[in-house]
């Protein structure tokens, strides 16, 4: 039993313990004495007084049966895309719906296999999907910062994100994620003309006066203001395609707040979606005689 149970984050359920031999009256002796302690009907842990990580994880699979997966926010925590596993479960099953106290069942018709895999031994639904999943729970920016913190960890990319959304079309997160990619979709903007949409927004803001292009400590940077230490670049994606350039871009952020300027970053989905977002921010930027970076 021990092998099984340290192979299963020290939780079994009461069929593998019958198939280890274990009768009712030794399965409820152990109960008595506390070697095991049920942490759903028929599923119980071993030799703990409380459960160990994802010992609540496995006990939920077992608990909701065959075919079961965790999913949603569990899923999230165990692919690193939230700090830390919430207290409720998230399993997803195929079939009816299976109802236990501590776990949220979310029922599915059919599940790919290529949408399923294991983290740390446990069945969890693969990274592409769970976004999937996401989509559906949370606010649009909310899942953006999930969807950059996976693509960030190279554990999805857009091609698996698609494909998932082939296998699922009328999943409830589907929409969510399709308008999320659709935005990332920026035109074909030249950093000129991106520049100038900045240039034209500075001006209707009626912010102080500014320089553009100029050299500040060696580094041509888009807009400054000399007076308040503050500099303006503007980015985009299409800018970034390369890691030497993104790299080369922070390294030279760095070393101009070392020398006091804030230095804020504008993306052409910024100047597209939230102009009036990104005109708030620089102005009260400007009013709080910065002196260092921008959070």
């Amino acid at each position: 039993m021990e092998r099984l149970a340290r192979a299963q984050h020290w939780v079994v359920a009461r069929p593998q313990l019958v198939a280890l031999g274990l009768s009712r009256r030794a399965i409820e002796h152990r109960l008595a004495t506390g070697d095991l302690r049920a942490l759903h009907r028929g599923v119980y842990l071993v030799g703990h007084a409380e459960p160990p990580p994802l010992a609540r994880e496995w006990a939920a699979l077992l608990a909701c049966g065959e075919g079961a997966v965790l999913s949603h926010h569990t899923a999230s925590a165990l692919w690193r895309l939230r700090p830390s596993l919430p207290p409720t479960v998230d399993v997803t099953v195929p079939g009816r719906d299976r109802r236990h106290p501590g776990i949220q069942v979310h029922r599915t018709l059919s599940l790919d296999a290529r949408d399923a895999t294991r983290r740390h031994g446990l069945p969890v639904i693969a990274p592409a999907r769970t976004l999937l999943d996401l989509a559906a729970v949370l606010v649009p920016r909310e899942l953006e910062r999930a969807i950059d913190e996976a693509r960030t960890q190279r554990i999805t990319t857009d091609s698996l994100l698609l494909d998932a959304l082939g296998r699922a079309p009328h999943h409830r997160g589907a929409r969510a994620v399709r308008d999320h990619l659709k935005n990332e979709q920026e035109p074909a903007m030249t950093r000129s003309k991106a520049e100038e949409r900045m240039l034209a927004l500075v001006r209707q803001a009626d912010l102080p006066p500014f320089v553009t292009n100029r050299l500040v400590h060696g580094h041509e940077v888009d807009f400054l203001w000399r007076i308040q230490r503050v500099v303006v670049e503007v980015d985009s994606y299409q800018f970034h395609r390369s890691r030497a350039r993104f790299e080369n871009d922070r390294r030279r952020d760095a070393d101009l707040q070392a020398k006091g300027y804030a230095v804020l970053r504008v993306t052409w989905r910024h100047l597209r979606q939230e102009p009036l977002f990104v005109a708030a921010r620089l102005g009260a930027l400007l009013a709080s005689d910065a002196s260092g970076p921008l959070s």
